[in-house]
């Protein structure tokens, strides 16, 4: 089949992978503004469903493993392109690399069978040749996967990305913020070519409507070349901070300073390494094709920092780069021993005004009772390779499916009903924490407040752990039922009864199946 077609047009629906992804959550209503249909891939479709432009007429959401050649197949069915933002990093660890291969390699083959005229890719900017750094490789090895078939790839290799909610904005942040002196890596003095989020999004819409674009390879680039001690400086000048001492060293291996960056920002070691590993690689465009094409005004890094910060401080973050992390499956509560701790109590107020003030726990609310020792126990999760409290929320009063909240995750939501959350803190077992609320049965204007934390224990380390904190439940958990108790009727004094709370947007589409 000859794909010589090279212009795509709103009649056929556009494949996006990565929806719940840091750039895809951003892209798919950009293309939706644009009049694209558009085609979204999800494992777990609930993830999108509070998006904003989820129920637009033109958006169609399929649950599909990319895993699965059939599925994939069938998705891609009646589409005219697809763009590949799929990476395996947060999810396969050390095997990132050749997992990524393999399912580039699986894509491409799928985008042949269904006669797709065009595949989109982000990748990496970096020099070409031997010493690239195993992320970087990662990135070319996916280009190379995706041109393996027929169809043509627009390739797009971008250097540090700016914007709220980025990885790399995340740990720049972090480390200036928290650290007036910095002990750090050579890589300081590598130069790099950042470019604003949205400038990124630009490229990536634009590039439908330029035919010149077609299996090409496109840098891009902010105007601004820096070293990474500079691209520090300008951020501590627009968080209105001090210069900060940065002392470059060279024995801080690579895996050193992902340790350090695991301890000092929300990022894990498993991601933060090969990110400190390419920062060693010089990141600069070698041409301007791309904004030749498809001109536009680009951000320079302090514009584009501040753009950032300022979405930050509206809370108006869009997407973040813990979007994509996964939600594991149901565990086995039926097999084996389950501790269940659960408490119940009356609320003085109605059943919108207590969801609403479960729904700002977390973050910079805290957990209503021993702040103190949530904080410790984030500390302690820290050292050993967990999340900690650092990843935040996005909203200080909605929570969403899916959503990354400090040390857990959200995996069950009916608005006015129930909220609850995983554990992804390092445990020796896996804990859930739920809550519910109820009217009461004989009062309307009241409801009833029911806190339930399970844990499955894994081993005798898991029931070592689950009796060394048991003493502790009547304090924390205790403290935390009566704090939203509290909160939930300051809330329904100041609320007018029967007002939807702002906690509860989106229902789960089935919420009668098992909580996952």
């Amino acid at each position: 089949m000859s794909h010589t077609t090279t212009e795509t047009t709103p009649s056929k629906p556009v494949l996006v992978t990565g929806a719940t992804g840091y750039i895809g959550g951003r892209l798919v209503p950009r293309l939706v503004e644009r009049g694209y249909r558009v085609r979204c891939l999800a494992r777990e479709p609930r993830k999108l469903s509070d998006r904003p432009w989820a129920e637009r007429p033109n958006v169609e959401i399929i649950r599909c493993d990319i895993d699965d050649p059939d599925a994939l197949r069938a998705a891609m069915q009646g589409c005219c392109a697809t763009y590949y933002l799929v990476h395996s990093m947060m999810v396969a660890g050390a095997d990132y690399r050749e997992r990524d291969r393999v399912l580039a390699r699986g894509f491409a083959e799928a985008a042949e069978a269904a006669g797709l005229e065009r595949i989109i890719y982000l990748g990496g900017l970096g020099e070409i040749g031997d010493k690239l750094s195993e992320h970087l490789a990662s990135r070319r090895e996916v280009e190379t996967a995706l041109a393996s078939g027929s169809v043509p790839v627009t390739v797009f290799r971008a250097a540090m990305i700016i914007g709220s909610g980025s990885a790399s904005f995340e740990i720049l942040r972090y480390l200036v913020e928290r650290l007036p002196i910095m002990i750090t890596p050579r890589w300081v003095s590598t130069e790099a070519q950042p470019i604003a989020v949205r400038n990124v999004l630009h490229y990536l819409v634009a590039c439908f409507s330029e035919p010149a674009t077609v299996g090409k390879t496109l840098d891009i680039g902010g105007p601004d070349i820096m070293t990474y001690r500079q691209i520090m400086q300008t951020m501590a000048q627009a968080l209105g901070l001090r210069k900060r001492w940065v002392i470059p060293v060279p024995v801080l291996t690579p895996r050193l300073s992902s340790l350090w960056i695991h301890l000092v920002t929300p990022l894990s070691h498993r991601i933060a390494r090969p990110l400190a590993e390419g920062l060693r690689n010089k990141v600069v465009c070698r041409e301007d094709e791309a904004h030749r094409l498809m001109p536009q005004r680009l951000l320079t890094v302090r514009e584009s920092i501040d753009a950032a910060l300022g979405k930050l401080e509206a809370h108006d973050v869009e997407t973040t780069w813990s979007d994509a992390g996964p939600i594991p499956g149901d565990p086995d509560w039926s097999g084996g021993k389950v501790f269940v701790d659960r408490r119940t109590i009356e609320v003085d107020a109605g059943v919108e005004a207590a969801y609403q003030a479960i729904c700002r726990i977390g973050g910079g609310q805290g957990y209503y009772a021993a702040d103190w020792l949530w904080r410790l126990r984030g500390w302690m999760d820290r050292l050993v390779g967990g999340p900690g409290l650092r990843r935040g929320r996005h909203d200080s009063e909605r929570v969403s499916y899916g959503e990354a909240l400090d040390f857990w995750r959200v995996t069950g939501i009916a608005p006015n009903r129930r909220l609850e959350l995983r554990a992804e803190m390092k445990l020796p077992g896996e804990a859930s924490l739920e809550f519910e609320v109820q009217p009461h049965p004989e009062d309307h204007g009241r409801c009833m407040f029911v806190q339930t934390a399970r844990f499955k224990p894994r081993g005798l380390l898991g029931l070592a752990y689950w009796y060394a904190v048991l003493p502790l439940h009547s304090f924390v958990f205790s403290g935390m039922l009566k704090g939203i108790r509290r909160a939930a009727e300051a809330i329904g004094r100041t609320t007018p009864t029967g007002q939807a709370a702002p906690g509860g947007r989106i229902a789960e589409p089935n919420d009668s199946a098992p909580l996952p």
